[in-house]
């Protein structure tokens, strides 16, 4: 792979993402909301799966596909019904429209009714704790500890791509959050809540793990489904098929990923590990309401079952795609290929 070559596509690629939601901001705000709008955003739609298949790097494409195959795409259909991040705020200038459709972002305030109101969260990443560089540098060890993978367990290699995965996507959304605040007044939205704390499995997908996307699903697929079935089902009763349907879309559009990043055809595991725990999410919130919260088992221990449960469905279902197709291999050598990039980069100057 040329870096050179990539680099070009990879701003090609996000211009052209732009330039199409230029189109939206400019035209299809114009339109009213419902079928005629979706029909005007059905080619951007189109436009946004096809624009990761000119990238072949795994880490330029996986950001790309996940920010425009998966949010942007959400976040457009969304804004087609008047709902979503992109149709929350009234008057938003292009730039902040832009970004809140490609990135995970929020303004700090929106106007409504002609007044200012915060959207500051808790969780807000005004600062860099001294936590966020030591798992920078645990990923630095992590990424070096490549070097012995022959040496080590394969239930070892598993742990270190789940702790890989984890420290990357925190560190990629840090870099991006600097110029987003700097220059547009927009906070990055936390990903991560310490998943390694999650004492169920509801609190580990809901309130824990990668929060954009239950962000994005909720509005998109959680509450539609479960506002269709609640005349017929009851409130309640709604919410276990809308759970189900909810994670079966998510396993649907990881296998999509998994698509573009190896171009194999695909063999449904992290699909089946999504319906797995689809499936377990709805018996455990079926549990909790048969008890009213009468009873709950020691939170060390059900964190435990819970972090235990997900790293062996994730060794059964969810990794066994990208060891198969060499993407585990493929993203190492990016990362010596990147390290031997900067090191030439510097060499002149360290020279002078």
């Amino acid at each position: 792979m040329d870096v050179n070559v990539e680099l070009q596509n990879f701003i090609r690629v996000w211009f052209a993402a732009i330039g199409a939601l230029c189109y939206c901001y400019c035209c299809v705000t114009r339109i009213p909301s419902g079928i005629l709008r979706f029909l005007f955003v059905l080619p951007i739609v189109y436009f946004f799966l096809i624009l990761p298949l000119d990238l072949s790097s795994l880490h330029l494409g996986a950001v790309t596909i996940f920010y425009l195959v998966w949010l942007a795409n959400f976040k457009i259909l969304l804004f087609c019904f008047d709902r979503g991040p992109l149709s929350s705020y009234s008057s938003l200038p292009l730039l902040h429209f832009l970004s809140i459709a490609l990135l995970p972002v929020k303004p700090k305030y929106v106007i409504r009714d002609g007044f200012k109101i915060s959207t500051q969260s808790v969780q807000s990443t005004e600062r860099v704790s001294g936590l966020f560089w030591g798992k920078i540098i645990f990923l630095a060890a992590i990424i070096r500890v490549y070097n012995y993978r022959e040496l080590l367990h394969s239930n070892v290699i598993l742990v270190l791509y789940c702790l890989h995965i984890y420290l990357a996507v925190e560190f990629i959304l840090a870099i991006t959050a600097v110029p987003v605040r700097a220059l547009l007044g927009l906070e990055m939205e936390p990903q991560f809540n310490e998943p390694y704390l999650a004492t169920s499995l509801q609190d580990f997908w809901g309130r824990r793990w990668n929060l954009m996307v239950p962000g994005i699903l909720r509005p998109a697929v959680y509450f539609p489904v479960r506002g269709i079935l609640t005349s017929s089902l009851g409130k309640e009763l709604a919410s276990l098929p809308a759970i189900f349907t909810t994670f079966l879309v998510s396993g649907l559009m990881h296998e999509l990923i998994y698509y573009y990043l190896s171009r194999v055809r695909p063999t449904w595991e992290v699909t089946w590990f999504f319906v797995l725990h689809g499936i377990c999410v709805c018996i455990e919130v079926t549990v909790k309401k048969f008890f009213h919260g009468g009873w709950q088992m020691n939170r060390v221990v059900s964190g435990v079952l819970t972090v235990a449960f997900v790293a062996w469905t994730g060794d059964w279902l969810f990794f066994p795609q990208i060891i198969r197709n060499g993407l585990d291999q493929k993203a190492i050598n990016e990362y010596y290929g990147m390290v031997d990039l900067v090191k030439e980069m510097l060499l002149p100057v360290l020279e002078i």
